[in-house]
């Protein structure tokens, strides 16, 4: 099961978060951590005796947040290519050839 802003409506509610560690197979507290993070950042909000609900929460945040992550990974790409190395050419041509196959 994967949550993202694209397939969850606004308003919607989201599952128990007991509910959804014991269908996913993780910790409780692991959960409940993940939810407060969500309410934290925006994305949901959670009303005591009601549950939690998708708020519609901050898509550019969201999308900045991603965008480093591909940042990091990059940046660990170009740091091994350049130990070994690769050129910049040749670190374009890579990332063609795999945009090219998916």
């Amino acid at each position: 099961m994967r949550y993202s802003q694209a397939n969850l409506a606004k308003a919607r509610r989201c599952p128990p978060f007991r509910s959804l560690a014991n269908s996913l197979r993780i910790s409780v507290i692991t959960t409940k951590r993940a939810y407060s993070e969500l309410e934290a950042q925006g994305f949901i909000d959670t009303v005591q005796g009601k549950g939690s609900f998708v708020t519609g929460g901050n898509v550019e945040l969201l999308r900045e947040e991603r965008m480093r992550q591909v940042e990091l990974l990059l940046s660990q790409a170009i740091d091994k290519a350049q130990a070994i190395g690769v050129t910049s050419a040749e670190l374009h041509e890579m990332i063609d050839t795999l945009e090219e196959n998916e």
